[in-house]
């Protein structure tokens, strides 16, 4: 083939990776800063039994389903509501770390727009909790429901009295579920896969697993996917050409002149 009719692949155009040293103290950072905020809001008990009241109120004048339709489906049999406790226990953190670190490594551009979101997201959350501090409805007996951790385990919490690790009184918004809904948004973007609006599945089992087990009111929900859609609307997503394979592969380009000349005469 003559030399002047032959195309110069472009380089590939891989965004450039955060300094992973930096990215794990910031994520660290960002994590103790939430855990310390959370504690702020504990020891508000009266203030947090009376808005579970309000909360639970709002819901039926709504005319929202009662959490209990989801838990009674739980309550069919001990392996659902056992497997359902430790898919809130163990799954949370795990499945948004592994986002991140697939995100870092294969998708830096997005990667950088998910943590942002996250941060936004959860910095939100440490605020409405301080502000709105909510006691769970597994411990308002208005419910009827059963604390199913406790009951069937396995159970992340101890008694609210002695438990110095986390902020019981903190149900609204639910981080359980903003957190999962943004993975699944975040792999349905950075991917390409006609499977992958697959991932909505995450969000929807953890929205049933929080609410039949008692440890969020779907309000929580709702208001963690306002959230969510409002750091969204503010963190602009990487544009289309930076997803799956780096953008600029396979789209070959000319030469400029000048090397076209010097091929042309290489090929004469």
């Amino acid at each position: 083939m003559n030399a002047r009719t032959e195309p110069v692949q472009a380089e590939p155009d891989i965004p450039a990776r955060p300094p992973i040293v930096r990215e794990l103290l910031l994520v660290a950072g960002l994590f103790l800063v939430y855990k310390l905020g959370r504690q702020l809001a504990a020891g508000h008990t009266g203030e947090a039994f009376r808005d579970a009241h309000r909360v639970w109120d709002v819901e039926r004048w709504l005319r929202l389903p009662g959490e209990g339709a989801v838990q009674s489906l739980l309550l069919h049999g001990d392996t659902v509501v056992r497997v359902a406790n430790a898919y809130y226990a163990t799954v949370h953190f795990p499945a948004t770390a592994a986002f991140l670190i697939w995100l870092y490594l294969r998708r830096p551009a997005h990667y950088v727009w998910a943590r942002r979101a996250l941060a936004a997201v959860t910095a939100a959350a440490l605020a409405l909790h301080l502000a709105f501090p909510l006691a769970p409805p597994r411990m308002l007996a208005a419910t009827g429901l059963v604390d199913t951790a406790r009951v069937y385990g396995p159970s992340v919490y101890g008694p609210p009295q002695t438990d110095h690790l986390s902020n019981q009184f903190a149900a609204m918004p639910s981080l359980h579920f903003g957190w999962a809904l943004m993975v699944a948004v975040g792999l349905v973007v950075a991917t390409r896969s006609r499977l992958r609006w697959l991932w909505l599945l995450h969000p929807l089992v953890t929205l049933l697993v929080i609410v039949g087990t008692a440890n969020h009111y779907w309000l929580d929900a709702l208001v963690a996917a306002a959230l969510l859609g409002l750091a969204l609307a503010v963190v602009r997503a990487p544009r289309r050409g930076t997803v799956g394979t780096p953008a600029g592969r396979g789209a070959p380009r000319l030469a400029p002149a000048g090397e076209r000349q010097v091929l042309a005469g290489a090929g004469r």
